[in-house]
């Protein structure tokens, strides 16, 4: 769960816009609309939404904070799940984030850009590459966003993994 909570915590500093003094790495000025993914609907329940959130009957004792939390929406036909969270960011405005599974397949990462892309879990290169473009323009930010994996690469040298590491020799 280390690496898990690690992101979360990014994806929290993202959607706030409340970075640590120590914080070297990109911050947003303004709202972000981001994405958590996991493996399954359940799985980003279990894990992501719990990390974030807390316990379905306790939200705000999660990693965003109870006085960030604005509103939230439930995912059609997985209990206690949620869809999106409304997030008040330090700006003034609202930061939006969607749960996300690669079960639903590349297709239901179409669309729209984000900020910030979390994936917990290693996806398939097709979800890979589609997050990808997802964060190439952001809208007000020539830098585009963020696409970024938790994950212990259990599949081995996959296709996602190749894509960081490339010719790098493996250890025998």
């Amino acid at each position: 769960m280390g690496k898990t909570f690690t992101g979360c915590y990014e994806d929290v500093l993202h959607l706030t816009g409340r970075y640590p003094d120590w914080w070297e790495g990109r911050r947003f000025n303004c709202p972000v609309d981001g994405w958590v993914a996991g493996d399954t609907n359940l799985t980003c329940r279990d894990i992501l939404q719990l990390t974030l959130l807390g316990k379905w009957d306790d939200f705000g004792t999660g990693l965003i904070p109870h006085d960030a939390l604005l509103d939230w929406t439930r995912k059609a036909g997985i209990a206690d799940a949620v869809d999106s969270v409304y997030v008040r960011h330090a700006s003034g405005g609202i930061s939006v984030l969607g749960f996300k599974s690669y079960r639903e397949g590349r297709a239901n990462f179409q669309g729209t850009s984000k900020h910030f892309v979390h994936f917990d879990e290693e996806p398939s290169v097709e979800v890979w590459r589609e997050a990808l473009m997802r964060t190439m323009i952001v809208p007000g930010d020539e830098r585009g966003g963020l696409a970024y994996l938790t994950f212990t690469p259990l599949q081995g040298w996959s296709e996602v993994v190749d894509s960081f590491l490339g010719d790098a020799q493996t250890v025998q």
